[in-house]
């Protein structure tokens, strides 16, 4: 089956799939994204990432491309013609196509929309799970409003290339005063030795990620201390237990911190516990 990707209207196979070479998201970051996870055909959180993305959106200015009950039957149609059970559906939207200025274009101007879906193979997720995985440390070098899903990642990606080139799987960002804000694709969590759950408050200096909204309430469930606050690197590196959060890795253990094991070096109770329940609190639709 070819892939299938929607763009501004119409459905597109995927080599024939093209933006403007004037689209303010080529050309200035100029946009915004969401990330949803697909789990047997069906999406999962889809109104918080509806919520989310109106938020971005309203936050830079830019107009809803349609209505959100429209852009459901896209998303879902998307999944449903790409064949995906399992895996993830992309949606971007931009300021629009316009001549190159800065300045907002004019009054009129027409979002642009991209929606992709692409498979992701479970049982790689569940052998990384299985593991834990390692992180490293990298200098926070991105504006003061990452808690906007904008598409402008150009630190996030070079954080995840430092990562893949000393066999890690995710950078988390390190603040100047020497704590963590999250990682390059992830929020970040330590569990400590009197088992309080950790994690920096979902501020201007982090994106307030649906997984981690969602595992709030799992939290609650395991009757589990949840205390939001910065925690450094070193107690990190002391911690309990690590994990970090995404729509498509959920809660994934973290075992190493620059090259240096986390309790003892294999995934704890507490976020395999948390991962195994997850599912369970999540909407589908």
């Amino acid at each position: 089956m070819s892939r299938i990707a929607y763009v501004n209207g119409r459905y597109l196979p995927h080599c024939d799939a093209a933006v403007h070479v004037e689209d303010r998201g080529y050309q200035f970051a100029d946009g915004v994204y969401e990330v949803c996870e697909v789990r047997g055909g069906r999406l999962i959180d889809e109104r918080r990432h509806m919520e989310r993305l109106v938020r971005s959106l309203s936050e830079l200015r830019i107009a809803m491309p349609m209505s959100l009950r429209a852009l459901s039957v896209v998303l879902h149609e998307v999944v449903r013609r790409n064949g995906v059970r399992d895996g993830i559906v992309y949606l971007q939207v931009t300021r629009g196509v316009a001549k190159r200025d800065h300045a907002f274009p004019p009054n009129g101007t027409r979002p642009a929309i991209v929606v992709t879906a692409s498979r992701i193979d479970p049982a790689r997720t569940e052998r990384f799970a299985a593991e834990g995985i390692a992180v490293v440390t990298v200098p926070d070098n991105r504006w003061d409003r990452v808690d906007i899903k904008s598409i402008a990642l150009l630190p996030n990606v070079l954080a995840k290339q430092a990562a893949r080139e000393q066999g890690a799987r995710e950078a988390w960002f390190v603040a100047s005063d020497g704590t963590v804000t999250e990682g390059s694709s992830s929020n970040a969590w330590i569990v400590t030795a009197g088992r309080e759950v950790v994690t920096r408050k979902a501020d201007h200096s982090i994106l307030k990620g649906i997984t981690r909204t969602v595992l709030l309430e799992v939290l609650k469930a395991h009757d589990l201390t949840l205390v939001e606050r910065p925690f450094t690197v070193a107690e990190a590196m002391g911690a309990r237990e690590a994990f970090i959060t995404s729509a498509s890795q959920t809660v994934m253990p973290v075992v190493r911190i620059d090259g240096q094991p986390v309790g003892n070096g294999a995934p704890g109770l507490v976020a395999s516990a948390l991962r195994a329940d997850f599912g369970r609190y999540t909407e589908k639709s």
